[in-house]
């Protein structure tokens, strides 16, 4: 498989998972895996980047300005690195922001509750009160500054996302078809 095509699978995997981490928000256990995905796909993305490949070099995320004019600025590659580059860097954060949030609980969630059923056959009503308190101080803990910036992160992608969709199918009409699979099956 030619290695743009590889790219343009990487892209949809990481749209999918990105799509669906900021629309399982408020659906705790299963938006933190999503994020643990998003950033696997991420670690594996720049582990890409470092096997030489001029495609998958990350310089095509930095912006570079020269022949920059008026009469070319809305085509010209810095428009789409700069997008690119505020992508990636939100990506990072997000990723980074829940991955600090979560400390791992996601993570231990699959070992712990096996040992939480049979702790919860002894002591149901101590496990209760105990699980309910661990909430709300994870509540209260999860409104502070970080998931402050976690948010912040998440709704500034959404919007450069927008803008870098917008620019592709406005001024870069024919990549915009080959990334959304619209290019036909040339054999």
């Amino acid at each position: 498989m030619p290695i743009m095509h590889r790219l343009r699978a990487y892209h949809a995997l990481l749209v999918v998972l990105a799509v669906a981490a900021y629309a399982t928000g408020e659906m705790g256990l299963v938006h933190a895996w999503l994020g643990y995905a998003v950033s696997v796909v991420l670690i594996g993305r720049v582990l890409w980047a470092v096997t030489g490949v001029p495609q998958l070099g990350l310089m095509r995320f930095y912006p570079q300005f020269a022949g920059l004019k008026l009469g070319n600025a809305m085509t010209h590659p810095a428009i789409s690195r700069t997008l690119l580059l505020g992508i990636a860097v939100c990506l990072i954060g997000v990723s980074g922001t829940g991955i600090a949030l979560d400390r791992g609980r996601a993570v231990g969630f699959a070992a712990g509750s096996v040992v939480g059923v049979a702790i919860a056959k002894d002591s149901a009503d101590k496990k209760v009160k105990t699980a309910t308190a661990k909430a709300k101080s994870e509540r209260e803990e999860s409104e502070g500054p970080m998931s402050e910036l976690h948010e912040f992160l998440a709704n500034l992608l959404v919007g450069l996302v927008t803008l870098h969709v917008a620019y592709l199918l406005l001024f870069k009409w024919p990549l915009a078809r080959f990334m959304l699979f619209l290019d036909g099956a040339k054999r």
